[in-house]
């Protein structure tokens, strides 16, 4: 498990390991002979608890679980969820609009799968917000605030485990198939509470999940006299340092060891199991084989799954750029939505299909749009929405919010009442500072079953 983030990377860090004693004798004795790296996250995991929140409305915790799917690099509305076929050439683009199950509304002609199971969506096409820099658009839509230089806010999925714990041996919040952004951490929080990443991506053939399988030549039983002589090391170090933290490092091995010895927690992440009939319905893609994993992980317990696809910042020729992109989400998004009313999962799985930004109404000089945050679309399906709907609007060139803006704060807390957490419960920073969870935003009655 690492936990630096970088751009589409993690470095693992075993620096808080590094001090004399005990510490140190274990990780480069015990754990680096068995290759155990799961990191700060499983460490500090171990020393929370994480209280349940209690609710108010009807639809308050109705949603399990919540799979976060994000396309960086602003997805056009214009081309998938908000097509203008009646405006001018220039702000209609290259790409035309298809019927979708819902009388009068329209979807881009690449999301035809999508169009089919539209009845089981709400879409919002009144996004908006102000930053039109890449990084903190997206930091507004995994964190629900917006950038501050003070600050680094705890993503969703984060503030999540930190305030619903995960369950069985599984981690509370996944990154598929690793952390995406700096923003996508544990913010202000313990890196405790930050992703557990699969170090490897689904779609790969030989798909295998780092940190959930012994190194060659190390079998179960070595595994087991491992442990025996942590337990031998903890008896002759306990005497030579704080209680506190060697409870904390004892939770810590006890957690890695519950993680790489569950039955349910290796068979969590095995994505062999699917049949092949299902992959192929989900697409051998990118896209395909990472949302199948979401589905199975929600499916075992895990609370909140964050998976990326595709690269959306079309510049140029956007009609390339979503010809390519496109298709193998659709397919992959229809799939998820199918996949989980089929096995009963649909209405305690809030599914999210998000975008930092969206693209300017005028095609611009080289065939592309630009980045505009003043207005874009997102969709909810299941875990306590309204199927079957389309929530504000935006004007006829898609320059403008023409009915009932939704705020990123909005988005946040509407997601966090689902899922059963209070928006407006303070949470401690640094300083110490009491932070609210969301500050500000409305609850979106309007889009709630």
């Amino acid at each position: 498990m690492n936990h630096t983030p970088a751009p589409g990377t993690w470095a693992s860090d075993p620096a808080h390991f590094k001090r004399r004693g005990r510490r140190e004798f274990l990780y480069v004795g015990l754990l680096g002979g068995i290759g155990l790296r799961l990191g700060d996250v499983l460490t500090l995991q171990a020393r929370a608890q994480a209280p349940a929140a209690a609710g108010v409305k009807s639809s308050f915790g109705k949603a399990k679980s919540v799979i976060q799917i994000f396309l960086p690099g602003g997805m056009a509305a214009q081309e998938s969820l908000d097509p203008k076929p009646f405006a001018p050439i220039e702000y209609r683009g290259p790409t035309f609009a298809i019927d979708t199950k819902l009388k009068g509304v329209k979807f881009g002609q690449h999301m035809e799968k999508t169009a089919q199971i539209a009845d089981k969506l709400c879409v919002i096409r009144s996004m908006t917000h102000g930053e039109a820099a890449h990084e903190r658009g997206t930091h507004n839509m995994f964190t629900g605030y917006r950038p501050s230089p003070a600050l680094l806010y705890p993503s969703f999925g984060s503030v999540v485990s930190h305030e619903l714990g995960g369950q069985k041996s599984l981690p509370a919040y996944v990154c598929v198939p690793n952390m995406p952004n700096e923003f996508a951490g544990s913010g202000y929080l313990s890196s405790a509470f930050g992703p557990f990443s699969l170090g490897s991506d689904p779609k790969e053939q030989n798909f295998a999940v780092r940190d959930l399988t012994l190194p060659a030549g190390v079998t179960p039983e070595h595994f087991e006299s491992r442990k025996r002589l942590l337990s031998a090391v903890d008896a002759h170090f306990r005497t030579m340092e704080s209680s506190d933290a060697l409870d904390a490092m004892d939770a810590f091995y006890q957690r890695a060891y519950s993680m790489i010895s569950s039955p349910e927690a290796r068979e969590a992440f095995n994505l062999a199991a699917e049949p092949d009939s299902l992959k192929d319905r989900y697409g051998r893609s990118e896209s395909g084989q990472r949302f199948l994993m979401a589905r199975r992980l929600v499916q075992s317990g895990v609370r909140f799954v964050s998976v990326t696809a595709g690269g959306w910042d079309h510049h140029e020729n956007i009609l390339a750029g979503v010809s390519g992109n496109l298709p193998p989400v659709d397919q992959a998004f229809a799939a998820l939505i199918g996949d989980l009313e089929e096995r009963g999962m649909l209405d305690e799985t809030l599914v999210l299909l998000t975008t930092e930004f969206g693209r300017t109404p005028k095609i611009n000089k080289d065939a592309g749009r630009d980045h505009y945050p003043r207005v874009f679309s997102i969709a909810m399906a299941g875990g306590g929405i309204k199927r079957g709907m389309v929530y504000g609007a935006s004007d006829a060139t898609s320059t403008t919010v023409d009915d009932n803006p939704v705020s990123v704060e909005d988005f946040a807390k509407t997601m966090y009442h689902l899922i059963g957490i209070d928006a407006e419960k303070e949470l401690t920073a640094p300083g110490p500072r009491p932070i609210e969870i969301v500050k500000g935003g409305r609850l979106i009655e309007d889009i709630l079953a």
